[in-house]
């Protein structure tokens, strides 16, 4: 249970960080959404990496079982959502609002920035924890450090369609609640992603988020880069781009007009009887 509550001590010490810059950085200069953006991804990175180590070593080096990789999964996945409202640290969603045309240009550029940023800060954050050595299962992953498991398992069109389809899954989700309360979207989206992470884990592990996969598998052994990319940044915005057709019928920034939805259709009057039809019954 020391490594247990090792994990945790450090889940909380990254959650107060990010709150804690959330709030004072952030809503100080509400203006900044790249710095949040930055903050989201920071906070995302640094404790999937602490799930990913878990995964991989807690269950012969300190007796964590699927269950609690799973559990710890959703826990931060749900506190990440609560704490960040309003960003999402996933550069798939930013790319969303740019094709909303709910973003411009430069604000999506710096957003994008601030997520790969802060990725980069996690990682960074995680191996420094991880040099500290205070459990055998960190002592065991800082010497593993060097020669990561990749997560892609499988060829790289096999992972960009498992990848494509996990997006998809997730943003057409995401869309169908985006008019819910926190409450209710935070906790069904993590769940989602929990699901998706199971199910894909012998795939790609079904990131759905191109910051993430690239703090958690980029730098591993197995693949090129231009592999990882396919996979991991063009099988998310194929799925994201394809949940915003099915969606709205439609991709704002390039055409306004409805291709699946015809309003005619779907608001159709009844017709009501002729003069003829009356007088006949």
């Amino acid at each position: 249970m020391a490594g247990l509550n090792t994990s945790l001590g450090y889940f909380i010490a990254v959650v107060v960080v990010g709150a804690f810059a959330r709030l004072v950085l952030v809503r100080q200069r509400p203006q900044w959404t790249w710095l949040a953006e930055s903050i989201a991804a920071f906070l995302l990175v640094a404790c999937r990496l602490e799930v990913q180590t878990i995964s991989e070593i807690g269950q012969w080096a300190g007796g964590l079982g699927p269950d609690v990789t799973l559990t710890m999964l959703f826990l931060a996945i749900t506190v990440q959502g609560a704490i960040m409202q309003g960003v999402t640290g996933n550069p798939s969603v930013t790319l969303m609002g740019f094709l909303q045309k709910e973003t411009g240009v430069v604000s999506t550029v710096l957003s994008l920035a601030g997520q790969f940023a802060g990725a980069q800060l996690g990682l960074l954050v995680a191996g420094w924890y991880w040099r500290m050595e205070l459990t055998d299962m960190h002592m065991i992953k800082n010497l593993m450090s060097a020669e990561c498991t990749t997560s892609l398992r499988v060829p790289s069109l096999q992972g960009t369609f498992t990848e494509a389809a996990s997006a998809l899954a997730f943003h057409l989700s995401a869309l169908s609640l985006h008019r819910r309360s926190q409450l209710l979207q935070t906790p069904l989206l993590a769940l989602l992603l929990t699901f998706l992470y199971y199910v894909g884990s012998n795939y790609t592990s079904a990131y759905v988020n191109p910051a993430l996969a690239y703090a958690l598998t980029f730098t591993c052994s197995g693949h090129t880069f231009s592999e990882y990319a396919l996979v991991y940044w063009l099988g998310p915005l194929a799925g994201m781009t394809l949940a915003l057709f099915l969606y709205r019928g439609n991709i704002p920034l390039f055409f306004t007009r409805n291709l699946l939805f015809s309003k005619k259709a779907r608001f159709r009057s009844p017709k009501g009887k002729t003069l003829e039809e009356k007088r006949s019954s």
